[in-house]
């Protein structure tokens, strides 16, 4: 049985509430998931050094602990996906922990079933985002048009062979882009694509971030040959781009 435990998907959650402990405990261990239940920072600290961890679940409000500080932490130094549990009226927390980089949320009171769903959600994005991930490590570099973006050495080259500065957040949004060309891709998919490279990339700055890629790779920015907008989708990179392995 313990091996059989062992295979289980490993949820890892931080509540200060016994009750709540106990309840996501047996709900999701009653539906095939392995749960390990702390109270405290340190706690959860100490399994993640000890254990494999696929989804953290993550209370926000903790007596003598600040969650947001634990979900940045967390963000840093890795990329497992975590489900934020707030109460109902506390928007600006739910706002700040995604901006930090948390997956998703969840009101207190919560339904059993529902954060089973999201948990399960949460394991099938980490998944296909792993699948992606690796078939973008195999990639050395980019090409399009003429420039070449060297994914290993996160060096971009123009037409004319001249080096182009790129910030971390540009040089994860480019690579989003050239790996899923002529596709429209949403802003969560490119939150999703840009944090495979541990880029501070938030909604709210893309937009800023693609206006400063595209003074940096377009002929005319205000007119973008490469980098689309798709009102009301998303961005979409239409050029053809060649993957060198």
């Amino acid at each position: 049985m313990e091996v059989v435990s062992s295979l289980l998907p490993h949820v890892l959650a931080l509540d200060d509430d016994p009750a709540v402990r106990d309840l996501i405990a047996e709900y999701l261990a009653d539906n095939e998931l392995r749960v390990t239940a702390v109270a405290s920072g340190r706690e959860l600290a100490d399994t993640m050094a000890r254990e494999a961890v696929d989804v953290v679940i993550l209370d926000v409000r903790l007596p003598g602990e600040d969650g947001m500080q634990i979900a940045r932490r967390l963000r840093e130094e890795s990329q497992i996906p975590i489900l934020m549990l707030t109460g109902r009226v506390d928007e600006a927390d739910r706002v700040m922990g995604l901006e930090l980089g948390a997956d998703d949320y969840l009101t207190k009171p919560f339904s059993p079933r529902e954060l089973l769903a999201r948990v399960r959600a949460l394991l099938r994005r980490s998944r296909a985002r792993a699948t992606v991930a690796d078939e973008i490590a195999k990639v050395r570099a980019y090409r399009f048009g003429g420039w070449e973006l060297n994914v290993g050495l996160r060096r971009l080259r123009s037409a004319q062979g001249e080096p182009v500065e790129l910030t971390n957040g540009e040089f994860s949004l480019l690579t989003a882009f050239l790996s899923a060309p002529r596709r429209v891709l949403t802003r969560d998919q490119l939150l999703e694509l840009s944090r495979m490279h541990n880029a501070e990339v938030y909604d709210r700055s893309i937009d800023v971030q693609i206006l400063r890629l595209r003074r940096k790779i377009e002929v005319d920015p205000a007119h973008p040959q490469y980098i689309r907008t798709e009102r009301g989708a998303g961005y979409l990179f239409d050029a053809p781009v060649d993957a060198l392995r």
